[in-house]
């Protein structure tokens, strides 16, 4: 995976965390690309490259999908994501989209559409 598209989608996170969040974010949702744990590096190149994908194999339309529908796919394939490397996660590490925070649902959204500008 590019440590480049983890780095785009970091910063997408960060921007998301700094725009949406009430109040103060905990230090590790702000903190930069250099202090992000490697399996969270490896993962967030893995779903930039899953909706990067979604976006090609669907030729742009997913221009057409809501907020909504973009946030839940990237929140989706990072529920997929902490599984994978997370033996016995915490209820709210895969908290399904209807129990998200709507900061975090809003930060997912945005996600997904600086990922659908890059590409």
């Amino acid at each position: 995976m590019s440590n480049e598209q983890g780095r785009i989608f970091r910063d997408a996170w960060i921007a998301g965390v700094t725009k949406h969040y009430p109040g103060e974010p905990k230090p590790g949702y702000v903190a930069p690309w250099e202090e992000t744990p490697d399996w969270e590096r490896e993962s967030v190149a893995a779903v930039y490259e899953q909706v990067r994908a979604f976006v090609e194999v669907s030729e742009g339309n997913t221009s057409k999908l809501s907020r909504e529908q973009k946030g839940r796919f990237v929140a989706l394939c990072w529920i997929a994501q902490i599984y994978r490397h997370i033996p016995d996660p915490k209820p709210s590490y895969v908290a399904d989209w209807d129990e998200l925070p709507a900061w975090q649902r809003e930060t997912d959204a945005d996600i997904f559409e600086r990922i659908e500008r890059a590409n």
